[in-house]
């Protein structure tokens, strides 16, 4: 036998609790509104409010589990019964938390009889005022927990992919964008293309990489200078590499300046490089204003390995080379017109290429017979100190005449040598030969 007799009657209730009642209502809607925006499915909306109101049970009566709680969500209607079976008065199971005495049960019904079980509506004024506040406070703190929650289960499901946010904020170390939901995402100094220009209500796009909880919020880093950003840009402009056609097998950045990407083709009717650039350079244009003017060199990988590192340390043409797969390193030999393009700018095309291989380069020039006066640079050891013939052979200048037939401003622009120091280089080199 199920029976209860709720004890309420509207003049009996103070300002205080018909307040409460309605801020419960208000807030119950309030929660169910933020859910609906959120795409929070129905259960879960439930399930937060249920534990709320449970956490006010418990500490009130100690124990939840003789509890039901009923929520209508759409209305803001709140339900909570309790339930508990009738002992004797002199039963030892009377200090139960789901026994009542049968004295303190025929208070709510006459009729009752031991062994019945008694349903009574707790209402939320018998929790007390702080009770009730206490809840408010909590249920606010979930809403903002799910928040966070949602913003950080969304995101982790796009690193590695690319998005697009409006900049609200330029900061010394970071630019601050917000996406269509109004959620921020960060965009370190390290993350950013030394040539871009940032401001405020300007578009920008980044991939993601990284999500995390920082000091209590999550934290959406982006970048623009990860390799990742430049495979996501090909793979959204060149519809064979999305269909599985090609394949991007690895790229590097010098972010700005240059970029090396390898590609492969699955069909022999594909040519992977030509398909990547699109007829005059259509598809590759795009990605390269995006990244400042980034000089892009689209290589096709192969399984011939000695075809493969030319290809990494073009536009320089290699006359030979040594590979010792052993210690990761080769030795390339080329004319000396080559050497500047096999080195590039400030090192460029010679450092993507050893990361794109992923093993030292070593570059020497060859030598002929109108050549054969030249003199090694280590020769010159005890006029000229080694950390600057060091530099210069980092830049594949290994002879004096190699030296002397760059001019004074490319041999600067070249290396990290200074105006002074290159002109003593100079006139110690030209003593040589005169």
């Amino acid at each position: 036998m199920f029976a209860y007799k709720i004890k309420w009657k509207r003049g009996h209730l103070s300002p205080f609790f018909l307040k409460n009642i309605m801020d419960t209502r208000i807030l119950i809607q309030s929660f169910t509104e933020f859910a609906k925006q959120k795409n929070v499915d129905r259960p879960t909306m439930i399930r937060i409010l249920q534990d709320v109101f449970r956490a006010m049970i418990k500490k009130k009566f100690e124990n939840d589990e003789n509890f039901d709680i009923v929520i209508n969500a759409d209305k803001g209607d709140l339900e909570i019964m309790r339930f508990r079976e009738i002992v004797d008065d002199n039963s030892e199971d009377i200090w139960d938390f789901d026994k009542i005495k049968l004295t303190d049960a025929k208070k709510i019904e006459e009729d009752f009889e031991v062994g019945d079980e008694v349903a009574e509506e707790i209402k939320i004024e018998d929790f007390g005022r702080r009770a009730v506040i206490l809840a408010k406070q909590t249920l606010i703190q979930r809403v903002k927990d799910l928040e966070k929650e949602i913003i950080i289960n969304k995101y982790e499901d796009l690193v590695g992919e690319v998005i697009t946010g409006e900049i609200y904020q330029t900061l010394s170390r970071e630019v601050l964008l917000v996406d269509n939901e109004g959620n921020e995402i960060s965009l370190p100094r390290s993350e950013q293309i030394h040539k871009d220009r940032y401001r405020k209500g300007d578009t920008l796009r980044g991939v993601v990489t990284s999500v995390e909880m920082f000091r209590g919020n999550p934290k959406i880093t982006l970048s623009r200078t990860n390799p990742n950003f430049l495979i996501k840009l090909f793979e959204n402009e060149v519809p064979e590499i999305s269909d599985g056609l090609i394949t991007i097998k690895k790229a590097v950045r010098e972010p700005g300046e240059r970029a090396k990407i390898c590609v492969e083709s699955y069909d022999d009717r594909i040519d992977p490089v030509g398909a990547c650039v699109g007829m005059n350079g259509s598809r590759i244009h795009s990605i390269v204003r995006e990244l400042q003017n980034e000089n892009i060199d689209v290589i096709n990988f192969t399984d011939n390995h000695e075809l493969y590192i030319s290809r990494a340390l073009s536009p320089a043409k290699i006359s030979s080379m040594n590979v010792d797969n052993e210690e990761q390193r080769v030795s390339v030999y080329l004319k000396p017109d080559q050497v500047s393009l096999a080195i590039g700018k400030g090192g460029q095309n010679i450092k993507l290429a050893s990361r794109l291989l992923e093993m030292e380069i070593d570059v020497f020039r060859e030598i002929d017979e109108s050549q054969e006066e030249d003199v090694d640079l280590d020769e010159f050891s005890d006029e000229i100190e080694s950390w600057i013939i060091d530099e210069l052979k980092r830049i594949g200048l290994d002879t004096a005449k190699s030296v002397l037939n760059l001019e004074k401003k490319e041999l600067i622009k070249r290396s990290d040598l200074e105006d002074n120091t290159v002109e003593e280089l100079i006139n110690t080199l030209k003593k040589e030969f005169e």
